[in-house]
């Protein structure tokens, strides 16, 4: 079973920034559609941003578009979130995601991804 880790989490002040990683197993970043997710607190999973297999394609919600930048390193099989101009707002549960290996389509909605990581959790204050 694939696994996924993600770290990097923490507490910061309004405006600054963090760098989300989600470590996985078994050649995950090459094959697979991945994303960011993230849950704040008391309501729903949301989608953040999402990768295409190669790296070349992205996608992001409206809310975090020219602040968050996602990326990957295929032969390290990581995914990253580089997160900038943080707000309240952006205080979540962090989740990185896989979609199933033959889904390609850039996607933002939770039910197009099988797997999940533990989630960390990212606090701004102001």
């Amino acid at each position: 079973q694939v696994q996924m880790v993600e770290s990097g989490g923490g507490s910061v002040q309004v405006g600054g920034s963090l760098r989300l990683s989600c470590a996985a197993s078994r050649d995950t970043a090459a094959r697979y559609l991945m994303a960011w997710f993230r849950q704040p607190p008391g309501k729903q999973r949301e989608g953040v941003a999402v990768i295409d297999r190669r790296g070349t394609k992205t996608l992001y919600r409206d809310s975090v578009l020219g602040r968050f930048t996602i990326s990957k390193d295929n032969e390290k099989d990581t995914l990253y979130l580089e997160m900038n101009s943080l707000t309240p707002r952006d205080t979540a549960m962090y989740y990185c995601a896989r979609a199933r290996e033959t889904f390609y389509e850039l996607s933002l909605l939770p039910h197009d991804f099988t797997d999940w990581g533990q989630g960390t959790m990212v606090t701004v204050s102001s």
